[in-house]
């Protein structure tokens, strides 16, 4: 599936799938209504070390996080926000 494709089409989890091994910038509505274009990831060799949580958080499927390869930190934004998907070549 292409990800210029229709994003109605696209899965929360063919999504995840492909922040996993690719940089994708993902168009998206803000909560406060702005636009906003995102270089984001979520490839092993991009992630920094994992901090282990005492208390794990429930995942709430509603929200997709990422790193934010722009702001080198942790990003999130709502599945049905995403406006555009697209992939960049030769990131990686």
């Amino acid at each position: 599936m292409s990800l210029k494709g229709n994003i109605m089409s696209m899965t929360r989890e063919l999504l995840v799938e492909n922040l996993k091994s690719n940089v994708l910038v993902v168009k998206f509505t803000k909560v406060n209504g702005e636009e906003r274009k995102m270089l984001c990831t979520l490839h092993e060799n991009v992630l920094p070390e994992s901090n282990i949580s005492e208390n794990p958080k429930k995942e709430n499927l509603d929200v997709v996080s990422v790193w934010d390869l722009d702001n080198n930190g942790w990003r999130s934004f709502r599945f049905d926000s995403i406006i555009h998907v697209r992939k960049v070549e030769g990131v990686l």
